[in-house]
Order: C-alpha cells, then structure tokens, then sequence
C-alpha cells in the first residue's frame, strides 16, 4: 500500500485552513492543430492524447482515501474508472483575448476545488488568444507532486516531435479497494517497523547522533537564525490571487551569472530582490538596511532512484538584501550566502521536522503569524529543447505556486527551451500591487544584463527590454 509520506501529509492540511494547496502549469500553445475553422478546440483529439500517455503518471487514476481513526495515514487507491471529460476540459476566453483576460480565467479555474472523490488533476483549455494561440493550465494537488517532480509529470503528457508516434495505452485494469482488515495489518506493520527503526539507532548510537546533529543545524537554521522584518509583505492571505508574468531568456541569465562567477539561481533570487525593493518604497516603507527572508526549496529528488515523484524537498532560507542599492552587489551577496548555507547544513525532507499528527495541525494553524519568511521563492529546471503536445508546439511555460498563511507573494521560475520566464503569485488583498514588483524585477534583471562586458542583449519579449537594449540603449538601473 502507498501511503502518504510525512511530507505530503503535511501539504494536505493547509486545504482545512482555507489555503488550497493546488499547484499548477500555465503554457501557451500553437493552436493550429488543437482548433477547427470555428475556432474550437479538438477537445476529443487531445483527450486520446492524453489517455495514451496516462499510463505514464499512476496518480493521475489515483484517489486519496483516509481510512477511519486507527488505520493509519491516508494512501493511494485505484479510482474504479477515470472520466477523462472531467479533468480534460476547455475554457474559451472571449474572441482575440489578452492577457489580463487570461491571467482573470486562470484565477476563475483555480479557485474551483478539486473534487476529492476523483484523482487530484484538472488539465483546461482555454482557446481565444490572439495569434490562434491556446492557453493551458494544468492544476495538481500538492500531496501527488513537488515543482521538479511536477515538471517530469507534465513532460509525460509532452513529445519531442509533432508527429511522434505513440502507441496505443496498455490496458488498465483497477485495483481492488483494499478491505479494512488489510489497511488495518498494514498500519500495524509500518508501527512495527517504526519501533525497529527507533530500536536500531540505539545500537548504533554514535551515527545516530551525527544523524541527530545533522537533523538539529537544519531546524536551527530554518526557525532559530533569525526574525523575518515586519513589513506589508506577511498579511493573512484570503482566496484570491493576481498573476503577473516576467519574461526572459534563459542564455541572458547564464551570462550574468558565468561574468559575476555565480549560480543561475542566485541571479534570479537577486532579480526578485530588486523586485521586492520596488515594491515596499512604492508602498511608502522603509527598505534602508532591510534584509527580508525567503523560503527556497531544496529539491532532495536526486537522492533517490528512478524517476522523480511525490514530495522530496528541503527548505533553505535565504536572506535578501533589499536595502542594498547595487543590483550587482545584491547579487554578490546572496551568491555567497547560499554557498555558505548549501555547503554547511544537511537538509531532510520538510516533513521529517514534524512526522506526528497532531504537531503537524499545529504548526500549521501558526503560519497565519509565521515570522519565518517574508516571502516564497522556487526556481524549477524544465526541458531545454521545444516539445509538443497533442502535436501543438509548446511556446512558453510557468509554473504556478500556491500561498500559505501569511505569505501575500510567490514567486516560480521556469527555464524552457531558451527561456527563462516568472510567474508572481500574490494575495488579492494583500498585494495588489504585483505588476509593481514585476517591473521592479524586469529592471533588476536589465540592469544586471547591462553589467555584462560588452553584451547589451535584449532580455526577451518583455516590450521595453527588448526595445531599448535592441537599438544598444543603457537600461535603466532600479533606484
């Protein structure tokens, strides 16, 4: 039996506390072979796509059942039949739509819940914007998958060609809803094993105690090191969300981070530190000396075998020097931060922290005055070359991040086919302001492309980049 792990368990309780744990993919697509001449999508043509490649992602014809008190945690069972006409659907927009109209349908999409009696995904069309293009948003419950293994889990449905050749799906065949004497064993032989577990550290007490002191540095440095500012940043969230988009490319980024001897990643947190500065002097707050905090998770993924799946992430917090004027030296910073963090401190899965039921609920009905972080950060790797569903070219890709407690903003990053392009998620009443902070991370990133020696490249389609390091104008570097 596949029962959930302590780390998934862990994202299924913020779904009480009305903070839907559903993450999510927005694509844009090539709608050429998706719609017909009266613009609608071939719905039942990519329903077949998508049934041959089911087969590929379990979980997908999975449903998360919770036996009742004493049997243990929930786990995975076999749905006795997937309807693919209720997670394959379409969602037109209004003729020639924009983005704003397609940022407020995505939003209309994702506060619709997930029905917990079918598995835990909805994949929706929705055709009618400009250029014959198609958007797609692919929403998944937290507890199936994390941001690395999330993209695996897209790229199932994904092929390399246009006119791929798939073979027909295996058959499938359900099974059995396991009988309660079985689940009940079941719980009885994982407590068991637990106990060995538990018995088995003491013979051997000196590993267990690095492994103890290994465990301790990582909790230390997560919710001892220090307070997260009090700025606007940390309000209690409500269930609405505003989405801003920033555009770049990926050879861009690579570049300020091979001239300043940094990592990708540290480029990007840097960008969205120039953002967060943006935001809090437009809100009229103090940012002189500020050192905001981020979550960044830490994919745990290649410590395992075999494809990547389920939750596998530790966490690491990261300061963010907003109060630093320099974007170069912000970055310079944060790079040798993270080296000192990445290098010191081992980091197990989140969920270890806290394995019990009860302490679990608890922390959880704290993160609404968490001081941990101000803010939420994930850069995911996706594939470098351009794929195709349903024999669409695939044209962009962002994921998109859900919201926890007290957190008004996430921010995701995803690196595809030569681009590197963010999704900012905020709280509707918390950050309405987002497009503020997209800006303020556009001209971070412009103003750091422009001290790459002798490179003014354009940063990608955003409007104003493109435009002004196009024609070898200086960009302008954030105040």
């Amino acid at each position: 039996m596949e029962r959930l792990s302590a780390q998934d368990r862990i994202l299924l309780w913020p779904d009480d506390f009305g903070w839907p744990q559903d993450i999510g993919a927005l694509a844009i697509l090539d709608g050429t072979r998706l719609v017909d001449p009266d613009g609608r999508v071939r719905i039942e043509a990519v329903r077949e796509a998508v049934e041959r490649h089911l087969h590929l992602v379990p979980r997908f014809r999975q449903l998360l059942y919770s036996p009742r008190r004493g049997l243990g945690w929930p786990l995975w069972v076999d749905a006795p039949a997937v309807d693919l006409t209720d997670h394959v659907q379409v969602f037109p927009l209004a003729a020639s739509g924009d983005e704003a109209q397609l940022f407020l349908a995505v939003e209309h999409l994702r506060r619709r819940g997930l029905d917990r009696s079918r598995p835990l995904w909805e994949m929706w069309f929705l055709p009618g914007l400009a250029g014959g293009r198609v958007a797609l948003f692919l929403k998944v419950h937290h507890t199936i998958t994390d941001g690395v293994a999330g993209v695996a889990l897209l790229g199932a449905f994904l092929d390399r060609e246009a006119d791929a050749p798939t073979p027909p799906a295996p058959a499938w065949t359900p099974a059995r809803m396991p009988p309660g004497r079985d689940v009940f064993e079941d719980n009885v032989r994982r407590r068991i094993q637990a106990a060995g577990n538990a018995l088995s550290k003491f013979a051997h007490p000196i590993d267990s105690s690095r492994q103890v002191r290994r465990g301790w540095l990582s909790v230390r440095d997560t919710f001892a090191e220090a307070r997260a500012p009090r700025t606007s940043l940390n309000r209690r969230i409500g269930s609405g969300r505003r989405l801003a988009i920033i555009r770049s490319r990926l050879d861009v980024a690579k570049e300020i981070a091979h001239a300043h001897h940094v990592k990708l990643n540290d480029v990007f947190m840097a960008a969205v530190s120039g953002g967060l500065r943006d935001l809090l002097r437009g809100r009229g707050e103090r940012v002189e000396d500020v050192v905001l905090r981020a979550f960044v998770p830490v994919s745990l993924h290649q410590e395992e075998p075999g494809p990547a799946r389920g939750n596998r992430e530790g966490v690491m917090i990261v300061p963010l020097p907003i109060g630093v004027l320099d974007p170069v030296r912000r970055l310079q910073l944060i790079a040798a931060d993270t080296v000192e963090r990445k290098k010191e401190v081992f980091r197990p899965p989140a969920g270890m922290v806290a394995r019990n039921r009860v302490i679990q609920r608890a922390m959880i009905r704290q993160y609404a005055r968490q001081r941990l972080a101000n803010t939420y950060l994930t850069n995911i790797p996706g594939p470098p070359m351009p794929l195709y569903l349903a024999g669409a070219p695939l044209l962009e890709m962002l994921p998109i991040v859900p919201l926890t407690g007290n957190v008004t903003l996430g921010v995701g990053a995803l690196s595809y086919a030569g681009q590197f392009n963010v999704a900012a998620v905020a709280d509707r009443d918390g950050c309405p302001d987002v497009d503020v902070f997209a800006e303020g991370m556009r001209n971070a990133l412009r103003a750091l492309a422009s001290s790459v020696p002798a490179k003014p490249t354009a940063l990608g389609p955003d409007e104003a980049a493109l435009g002004r390091t196009a024609r070898g104008q200086t960009p302008t570097t954030p105040s």
